[in-house]
């Protein structure tokens, strides 16, 4: 069997919202939700959150995640999400030899993924020739028409492309942050879930966003609100 371990990274630091990981979203820590997602997957074997708190860790395992405490240089502002991907992978093989197959990295600030989000991404990458897959979302205004500020004055950033109308100009995506997958030998020789043949996972918008801020943080609540709505329960289908 195919081993498939996801890993979840939730540090209690965060400058714009500080200890969003374990913020209330609609009465449950945002971390929950990611958790849940995982843990309806029908092809995730193992799935672990690593942290540097305590109070993390506990509501962590509240929520059924098993937990791996990262030292706290892995924690800081300037730590890359890959080094602590590779510290959790380091810590299952010297405690337990376990090495799984594929990983996959899900950060808890996509509160919208679903556990069929996971599973059809994972299905497509076993499928399809690719070193990795990264979730993305088509971008709501055209990068196209950007402009930039220079001594004090709008300078486009495109000139072919800036008086071209939206329907004729490409589509662009962007990553949504929501899902990364690739291979443990693949990342272990680039350190990078970006290789050189990533495959796509397109997400609409509306399970696409990514919390940074508290404006982040309202607009997940308002579909979270509205996803109650549709279901006609009192908790959120995730």
């Amino acid at each position: 069997m195919t081993q498939i371990l996801a890993v979840i990274p939730a540090r209690l630091g965060s400058k714009r919202l500080p200890k969003k990981n374990i913020k209330l979203l609609c009465g449950k820590p945002l971390l929950a939700y990611t958790i849940d997602s995982v843990r309806n997957s029908h092809y995730v074997n193992r799935f672990v959150v690593s942290t540097e708190d305590r109070d993390i860790a506990t509501i962590s395992q509240s929520y059924g995640a098993e937990v791996i405490i990262r030292p706290l240089e892995l924690a800081r502002d300037e730590s890359t999400t890959e080094d602590v991907v590779f510290h959790a992978l380091e810590q299952l093989h010297s405690k337990e030899q376990y090495t799984p197959d594929i990983i996959i990295l899900l950060q808890p600030t996509s509160p919208l993924r679903t556990p069929e989000d996971i599973d059809t991404a994972i299905k497509i990458f076993i499928n399809t020739a690719g070193d990795s897959l990264i979730s993305i979302t088509e971008y709501d205004h055209t990068p196209y028409w950007a402009f930039r500020i220079e001594k004090g004055f709008l300078k486009r950033e495109f000139t072919k492309e800036s008086h071209t109308r939206s329907q004729d100009l490409p589509k662009l995506y962007r990553p949504n942050g929501s899902i990364f997958i690739t291979r443990v030998s693949t990342f272990r020789n680039i350190r990078s879930f970006y290789a050189t043949h990533s495959i796509p996972y397109i997400m609409p918008p509306e399970r696409s966003i990514d919390i940074d801020d508290e404006f982040d943080f309202s607009i997940a609540e308002f579909f979270l609100k509205k996803g109650r709505e549709k279901s006609g329960t009192n908790t959120y289908k995730t």
